[in-house]
């Protein structure tokens, strides 16, 4: 079988591969490391025809912001599970974090200088956290039944 671009993109570069039991654990900095990471939730390469783009956008931005951020590649079998927490809504994303917490979703593919402008803004220590997700928050309501 071939290697995904995915596959690839994690062997070339060395990426850790996060689940839900394991991404708290990669997500916290070890000394000297930068506490941002870009997770990359790259679903299905063969369903999502940005995967190999954003792929081969992820080792350009680690370059472009050297020593300011590391990143990681979510499980595809964790992908549904963490989804909410990182409030993903669209494959392919970059989620940026600082440590545990999300700044910021990057759904797609961009141009670069959206990339960077706002990956500069995350960067920030003062950057604001996104809320936690509650999920969607649907109300049905149905006419009232007359009385006879």
């Amino acid at each position: 079988m071939t290697p995904s671009c995915v596959d690839r993109l994690i062997e070339r570069y060395d990426l850790p591969v996060v689940d839900a039991a394991s991404i708290d654990a990669v997500l916290a900095p070890a000394a000297g490391a930068p506490a941002h990471v870009l997770l990359f939730f790259a679903g299905d390469p063969a369903a999502h025809r940005e995967t190999p783009d954003v792929a081969v956008v992820l080792p350009e931005l680690l370059a472009a912001f050297r020593g300011r951020l590391r990143a990681a590649v979510v499980a595809r079998t964790a992908e549904d599970t963490l989804k909410r927490r990182f409030h993903v809504a669209v494959l392919p994303s970059l989620v940026m974090t600082r440590g545990t917490e999300p700044l910021g979703v990057l759904p797609r593919i961009c141009d670069w200088a959206d990339y960077t402008a706002r990956i500069a803004v995350w960067l920030d220590p003062s950057a604001p956290v996104l809320a936690p997700s509650r999920g969607p928050q649907v109300e049905i309501v149905t006419p009232a039944r007359a009385s006879a």
